[in-house]
């Protein structure tokens, strides 16, 4: 994940170093210059600025001071506490900013040799996809003779400055951090999958289950080494304001701890089963105890290393956490090793693009499910899930817009995906809903990333990825995480090719799509009155077989297959089998002609026998649809 990184404006860090060295100067970056163009493009600082190395600053610099804290951090005068509680949640988790900061002992500074400083720095972030190398020169804006943006409490330690400072180099200055998302910071840190939670529409404070899972969720991601943060939504004039209970409206928390903790005191509380659940935030300006917290025994406190000091660190009860905060950001660390002994994930990573043309099957923008003329035009992506069911986890970003906020721009599109459970047999891209069914439909929001989870059942299914408006164009990355490998790959062709050999072999004249809905008075098949049963759909030597229904004389079978036809006068046939762990039991047949002159209306037909005797009825019925055209692109 981290093995490697592209340098950022072809700039590498050893060749810059080596350089300075042998010139005996201090690196100036020609890329991100001390001068007002990368300090603001439109609302310049409140004073006088004066760019400064941290030798000018204090007498003894460093890159740390006593380690890397959450604690560390101080916002400055510009609006980006999204940012600072994004370096709070990097700044617990060593094996992370280890990454984001390499080198970090090498690049601390050495006051035995200080012949050896050359005031560059480097560090790494994760980038639609890519990990970049953002290299900087240490000269930082100050406003008499302090700094002006993010610092640390300790005027001699430099680590958040710097790394602000690459991270304000990727947005092309500093002001384009005014206002953005501690979620899209931890991912950019990361390369973590962000989940932006709603915790007013999810309705948490009062739904009791739903606060319940909640809770669970966000104890397992804490513990497998997940990042959250949180904060509460707040109108233009209430930026800032402190509420009665002392929380900061239109402010980011990190969440610095999620716990399950015994009430009471000594011995006794470990006979209680009554607990009670915190979560520990972390506010640079001051601190805010629940009165939870008196109720927590001492033997408690110190199990959970708890300590309550005047540092901006504190505990919350979930409860009252879920009622006064808004919105919360959960950024999970996928894990794809395949030699972890915890859970792990197979992952699948597809870039693309919304992108205009004038022939529609080239077309890439077609907009949300509104435009139903032209939603199926967007990229196509399909993806089978191999187990009875499994969860997928599905996350939608686009390119980052905060470089184009100086020439006015910069917004997030507004963007989401559609979820189709299609044809087991499907290879081509979807042209019309015939009878695939919509299965999950994601929130269509100006955000950096949107993310779904949905357990799906076995079957084939095709994401969708749109923005909101058709004619919008832009780029974006999805990734796609189920359990076991999901075979994902885009949809690019519209029918089967002309091959060298068609003429011989032949071509398609027809497509076929059938449907199976279900069937009903089935023959009992075992000793307790019931049956398993499966359908085969057969077609010019294909099949698709549906999943195994348990138990039961009236399957729900909701099974399709699209077949591209060389002979059209060849029937397809549905067979209905019973599942058994000797021998698989035939229950019926029904045998269609699926000529373009049939009814594509739904049909409820007869069961039949096979081979010489298929005039022959048998116990039950099946429920199908089937749809023909001789137009290939019309399903």
């Amino acid at each position: 994940m981290f093995s490697s990184a592209a340098p950022y404006k072809n700039q590498r860090y050893s060749d810059l170093r080596k350089e300075c060295k042998e010139d005996k100067k201090l690196f100036e970056d020609p890329e991100f210059p001390a001068t007002n163009k990368s300090l603001f493009y439109r609302k310049p600082p409140p004073g006088l600025v004066e760019w400064k190395r941290p030798k000018e600053i204090c007498d003894d610099p460093r890159l740390f001071v006593d380690g890397i804290s959450s604690h560390d951090l101080n916002q400055g005068s510009l609006g980006n506490c999204w940012f600072v509680a994004a370096c709070s949640c990097l700044a617990l988790k060593p094996d992370l900013w280890q990454k984001v900061i390499p080198d970090w002992k090498e690049q601390e500074w050495d006051p035995k040799h200080p012949e050896n400083y050359t005031g560059i720095f480097h560090f790494r972030f994760w980038i639609f996809g890519e990990w970049l190398d953002v290299v900087v020169d240490d000269r930082l804006p100050t406003i008499n003779g302090e700094l002006i943006y993010c610092h640390s409490k300790l005027n001699n330690e430099f680590w958040s400055a710097l790394l602000e400072k690459a991270y304000a180099k990727l947005s092309a200055c500093y002001e384009s951090l005014e206002g953005g998302n501690t979620g899209d910071a931890v991912v950019d840190f990361t390369g973590a999958v962000n989940e932006s939670i709603d915790l007013v529409a999810g309705k948490y404070a009062t739904d009791l289950s739903e606060q319940l899972k909640l809770f669970e969720d966000l104890l397992k991601v804490y513990e497998r080494g997940g990042l959250i943060s949180c904060s509460i939504k707040a109108s233009p004039e209430e930026i800032e304001a402190r509420m009665p209970c002392g929380l900061v409206k239109g402010h980011a928390y990190s969440v610095t701890a999620v716990r399950k903790a015994r009430l009471g005191h000594g011995l006794m509380a470990f006979f209680r089963s009554e607990k009670v659940f915190l979560i520990r935030m972390r506010n640079p300006w001051g601190k805010t105890d629940s009165e939870e917290w008196q109720k927590v025994g001492s033997m408690e406190r110190e199990a959970m290393e708890i300590t309550v000091q005047d540092d901006g660190e504190f505990w919350m009860a979930f409860d009252d956490w879920c009622k006064f905060f808004t919105d919360a950001d959960v950024c999970r660390l996928i894990n794809t090793s395949l030699l972890s002994i915890e859970k792990t994930w197979h992952e699948v990573v597809h870039h693309g693009s919304w992108t205009k043309n004038a022939e529609p099957f080239l077309n890439r923008c077609g907009g949300c499910m509104n435009h139903r003329q032209t939603f199926l035009q967007n990229p196509q992506y399909l993806f089978d899930v191999t187990k009875e069911m499994d969860e997928v986890l599905i996350s939608l970003q686009q390119r980052d817009m905060k470089i184009h906020r100086s020439v006015g721009q910069g917004e997030n599109l507004t963007m989401g995906f559609v979820i189709f459970e299609v044809e087991r047999n499907r290879k081509y891209r979807m042209h019309d809903i015939v009878t695939q069914q919509n299965v999950a439909t994601s929130l269509y929001i100006n955000a950096r990333t949107v993310f779904m989870r949905k357990v799906l059942p076995k079957g084939r299914y095709v994401i969708i990825p749109s923005t909101f408006m058709p004619q919008v164009l832009g780029d974006f990355m999805m990734r796609i995480y189920t359990d076991v490998d999901s075979d994902c790959r885009e949809l690019i062709l519209d029918k089967p090719k002309v091959k060298c050999w068609s003429s011989f072999m032949g071509y398609p004249q027809v497509v076929t799509q059938i449907y199976i809905h279900s069937a009903e008075g089935l023959q009992n098949q075992d000793s307790s009155g019931g049956a398993d049963p499966y359908v085969i759909i057969s077609c010019e030597g294909s099949t698709v077989r549906s999943n195994i229904q348990n138990d039961t004389l009236e399957p729900k079978f909701d099974t399709r297959a699209i077949f591209y036809r060389k002979k059209p006068r060849k029937p397809l046939t549905v067979q209905v089998w019973n599942s058994n762990a000797v021998q698989d039991q035939f229950m019926g047949q029904v045998v269609l002609a699926a000529s373009l002159k049939d009814s594509p209306n739904p049909q409820k037909l007869q069961l039949r026998k096979r081979g010489q005797e298929m005039a022959d009825e048998m116990p039950g019925t099946i429920s199908l649809r089937v749809v023909t055209s001789s137009q290939l692109t019309d399903m």
